[in-house]
């Protein structure tokens, strides 16, 4: 078959005819030529790399010895499918433990994942027809929306605006879409603007939810890395079981983030139809590397650990910003600074976050992430490359004095 018949078969939702025949440069492959450039221009200055969005460190040595041991285990050799009975019976442990979430049963109210990724894909397929509505936060992951999408459905947006501590505002929707909503998406604390939830937002949530019969999916994934207070579950309100689940991910609490382990937490009807479409997808996760998530779950004091390290490089990320002049805080939780964006430099003028962005990359080499969703903010993360507290301190000073040294304006 020739490429021009190929090309005539791609799917409408791929592009159709016309699927890789456009060329569209996303804002991570602009930053991918511009750290190149950048390199290239100045082969001897040093990149300073705040835009990487992973842990910068492997996971917890006895974690990965756990693996070592449940490799060689011939039981563990075959598939998974919706995984074992142990994990769910330690994420249902874990829940109580670290978030107070008492009563789970494993059995009915808790399934792995291959990571968040995957469930926040799968999950359209088990509520979107043509024509429904998955309302989405914005800015933060698009893949929830990319699949309602392909299934026919439609994506409504809602900003995170400063003003509102970056929690969106459900008063602004009109009762249509309310009516057609089938899925809502949140995620706190919140990538990338570092905002966490309070027990009255997500009383609010379920209140909405259980009003125009809609399910919540509350990706969690940097729950565990909260700051100023013990962590909160979205399943600790009163009644947030009976309209949704929570996505728990093991990458940002445990440093497991090419390991691909997950597990949702929550309504037993939406665990059963997850199952369902999971069950047509994959055939589960390694099960040693279910086995060694368990040995994480036992340990939470392990994250407590990689908590503290983002705690201190935060602290000093946000006095260099600040003296750099730009307005920063600690974040509530995850390993983010969300920061305005300057709107000039010396004699420049920027007109977006991602210019602002695209000149840090090529003047001062210093990279970071741009959004220009709900105003104009860039992404420092703390997972920067460092060999330890003294070299931290190095990079964030060396950050501070190539910032001050632009004239950046606010």
């Amino acid at each position: 078959m020739s490429d021009e018949a190929i090309q005539r078969l791609f799917s409408e939702r791929m592009g159709g005819e016309r699927f890789g025949l456009e060329e569209k440069v996303y804002k991570f492959e602009k930053i991918k030529r511009a750290k190149r450039e950048a390199k290239q221009r100045h082969p001897d200055m040093e990149l300073l790399d705040f835009g990487v969005g992973e842990p910068d460190e492997v996971a917890p040595q006895m974690v990965i010895e756990a693996l070592k041991v449940e490799c060689g285990k011939p039981e563990n050799r075959g598939y998974a499918d919706n995984g074992i009975e142990e994990l769910k019976v330690a994420a249902a442990e874990y829940m109580e433990r670290v978030y107070g979430v008492a009563g789970i049963d494993p059995h009915a109210e808790v399934i792995h994942s291959i990571g968040s990724k995957c469930a926040l894909a799968m999950m359209p397929a088990a509520f979107i027809n043509s024509g429904d509505v998955t309302l989405m936060t914005t800015p933060g992951y698009p893949v929830m929306a990319t699949h309602t999408e392909w299934y026919g459905g439609s994506v409504v947006r809602l900003p995170l605006l400063e003003e509102n501590r970056f929690l969106p505002d459900f008063a602004g929707l009109d009762e249509e879409t309310l009516r057609r909503a089938k899925l809502l998406y949140l995620n706190y604390p919140n990538n990338p603007t570092g905002a966490g939830a309070t027990g009255e937002f997500f009383e609010e949530v379920v209140r909405l939810a259980k009003e125009y019969n809609m399910v919540v999916v509350h990706d969690a994934a940097y729950s565990a890395l909260s700051y100023d207070e013990k962590p909160l579950s979205f399943l600790s309100i009163e009644g947030a079981k009976d309209v949704g689940v929570e996505i728990h991910s093991f990458s940002k609490a445990y440093n497991m983030t090419g390991w691909r382990l997950a597990f949702l937490v929550g309504s037993p009807r939406v665990i059963k139809a997850f199952a369902y479409v999971k069950d047509n997808f994959d055939s589960g996760q390694f099960i040693a590397i279910q086995r060694a998530g368990i040995y994480a779950l036992k340990h939470p004091e392990l994250t407590e650990k990689i908590k503290a390290r983002y705690r201190r490089r935060l602290r000093l990320m946000v006095d260099a910003l600040k003296e750099a002049g730009f307005s920063a805080r600690m974040p509530d939780g995850t390993f983010y600074l969300y920061v305005k964006a300057p709107v000039g430099a010396a004699h420049r003028e920027f007109g977006s976050a991602e210019d602002a962005s695209q000149y840090l990359i090529r003047e001062a080499l210093i990279s970071t992430v741009p959004w220009d969703d709900a105003g104009s903010f860039l992404r420092f993360s703390a997972t920067f490359m460092a060999k330890d507290e003294g070299d931290e301190e190095r990079v964030i000073e060396e950050m501070k004095r190539r910032l001050k040294g632009l004239g950046l304006r606010f």
